[in-house]
């Protein structure tokens, strides 16, 4: 009798052992559709695209979206954009992936060919030239430069005839990666546009507006997909989730010291401090990304980390919720480590 109730237990036992398993290791698998291709897995790459053989292994993975640089408004080094989209456009099985071009809309970038000679950077505390240019970055990437991007200098550098927008849509990119949204909530940002009767919200909103609408000149299923930001939904829900496709939001539970290398131990699995407070917890991060969900906005989520332990926690919390997860390292220098499962 000992043994038949020892028995009994072992299977209950195992039962739950078994469901535990299953609810931590095989949450389903997220997916959602851009432009009629299937998108459940996708990759993010912005450094180290100068030569054949790295696009080369980009090209021979599986992901069904790539969020590359594009590379020819580099002023040292640029990328053959040419083959890169030849190259990347279909999957090895033959079926079509998405490509997004990582451009960066909140900071203006000192390596671009639209930095001319005359420009002056910004410091901490004094704007620099052109008057765009108000401040460095606060999370200590060097070489980017927070701007009034609502002032038509910068504007027209993405927006005018053959502007970036127009060059990426013709070279065939399938959209823009949209960067440094958060600009509108940065403090000095705010600032200038409080002294000069801006609403920063508004301005941002209507600035995507335009690069959607200038992009759909070119290519009619333009798409545009906005990095970060996920308060910013709050200024005019209907406007803002009409003019994006998705959205995706960094460091929800794990992130990485800016310009930290890919071999450095900062690349990723930090977590609290100032990057998961308040507003941006984990919790309220989670919360916030849904309401894109209620809107029917796909939601992609960035996660730097270096531990297969934490990035297996980050690909199950991310699909429990129903957002669709890429695990990398900050540098977005090369492909993932921690491929998803």
């Amino acid at each position: 009798m000992k043994k038949i109730i020892l028995f009994i237990m072992l299977i209950a036992l195992i039962g739950l052992l078994s469901k535990c398993f299953k609810d931590t290791d095989q949450v389903p698998i997220t997916s959602t559709t851009l432009n009629g291709v299937k998108v459940s897995y996708f990759m993010y790459q912005i450094q180290n695209l100068e030569e054949h053989t790295d696009i080369d292994k980009l090209a021979g993975t599986d992901y069904d979206l790539l969020v590359v640089e594009p590379g020819f408004n580099i002023k040292d080094d640029p990328y053959d954009v040419n083959y890169l989209i030849d190259n990347l456009k279909i999957k090895p099985n033959g079926e079509k992936r998405i490509i997004l071009a990582y451009i960066d809309i909140g900071q203006a970038e000192d390596w671009r060919t639209y930095w001319k000679n005359d420009w002056k950077a910004p410091t901490k505390t004094q704007t620099g030239y052109p008057d765009f240019l108000i401040t460095i970055d606060p999370d200590g990437w060097s070489g980017n430069y927070p701007v009034a991007y609502w002032r038509k200098d910068w504007q027209n550098i993405w927006l005018k005839e053959n502007g970036i927008i127009e060059q990426i849509a013709k070279y065939g990119f399938d959209g823009v990666y949209l960067d440094w949204v958060e600009a509108y909530d940065d403090d000095k940002i705010r600032e200038i546009a409080s002294k000069e009767n801006i609403n920063p919200e508004s301005e941002m909103i209507s600035f995507i507006e335009a690069i959607k609408t200038t992009g759909k000149t070119i290519f009619s299923d333009f798409l545009v997909v906005s990095q970060n930001a996920p308060y910013l939904i709050e200024a005019n829900p209907t406007l803002y989730t009409s003019v994006i496709d998705a959205i995706s939001t960094e460091d929800t539970w794990f992130y990485g010291e800016g310009d930290a290398e890919w071999d450095s131990p900062k690349a990723g699995d930090l977590h609290g401090e100032e990057r998961h407070e308040d507003d941006y917890s984990t919790e309220n991060r989670i919360k916030q990304n849904k309401k894109y969900l209620q809107y029917g906005i796909p939601v992609f989520t960035v996660d730097y980390c270096i531990s297969k332990d934490n990035a297996n926690e980050v690909y199950n919390e991310s699909r429990r919720n129903g957002f669709i997860p890429l695990v990398t390292r900050v540098s977005l220098s090369q492909i993932t480590e921690t491929p998803p499962f």
